[in-house]
This record gives C-alpha cells, structure tokens and sequence, in this order.
C-alpha cells in the first residue's frame, strides 16, 4: 500500500479507521528525512495491512505541534487508536521491521491497563491515546 499523506482534515479519520498506523513526521529540507523515506517507501509496500502515513511538518504545524515534535524525522506507531511509539531519528530498514513486529504482538489489552494505572496515579485522567 503507498504512503498516505495525513493533514488536520484526514489524520482522525485515519487513526480511527485503521488497526496499525506508522506516522514519518518529516520535512523537505531535513537530510535525514530524505535517507528514511526509501527505508519507509518500502516498508509500506511489504506490508500492505499497516498504514504508513507522512505529515509534512512544514505543511502541518498544527499537527507537529500537538504532538509535540521537536526533532525530525520522528517515527510514530499507532495501534488501536493509542501511541504506542514516538522517538526521532532514522531507523535501518531492521529496525524498522523489528518495530512493527514488535506493535503487531503487543498485548493492547495489557497497554491500556497500564496507561490506566499511569493516569490513577498522576490523576490527571489524559494520557498517549490519540483521542479523536
């Protein structure tokens, strides 16, 4: 499946009606950006079930600054409507691939009682779910 392009007007609508979605928060003129995006290019056409999504940051400020991106590329994965993932940099074509076996077998049950407790104790009732 090729690459989507997520905006404000789409990225919801995206998370809501897909299991798995990786998110390359990237920019034009970011050298690194450009040596991922083959490695993500890829990605997306060996695994046809899991979205592979770009937001362009420059285009979408919005979107980077609700998530609070501070470097780039930052990769994030989704799953089930909650962040399960969010680091910056490049990954190798590996690790990349070990990433997304490792979203397919996590036990998402055992991840939303965790968040639950991590909220309990903060008390603050938010937490990395992307809630749209």
């Amino acid at each position: 499946m090729p690459t989507v392009e997520l905006t404000k007007d789409n990225f919801a609508e995206t998370l809501k009606d897909n299991d798995l979605v990786l998110i390359d928060f990237w920019a034009e003129w970011c050298g690194p950006c450009r040596q991922f995006a083959p490695v993500f290019e890829q990605s997306s056409e060996k695994h046809a079930d899991v979205v592979h999504a770009k937001v362009d940051t420059e285009d979408q400020r919005e979107l980077a600054f609700e998530f609070e991106i501070r470097s780039i590329p930052t990769l994030m994965v989704v799953r089930d409507r909650t962040v399960i993932y969010n680091e910056a940099g490049a990954l190798p074509a590996e690790a990349l691939e070990s990433l997304i076996t490792q979203a397919r077998e996590l036990d998402m049950d055992e991840v939303r009682a965790k968040i639950a407790e991590q909220q309990a104790a903060a008390g603050d009732g938010e937490g990395p779910a992307a809630q749209e």
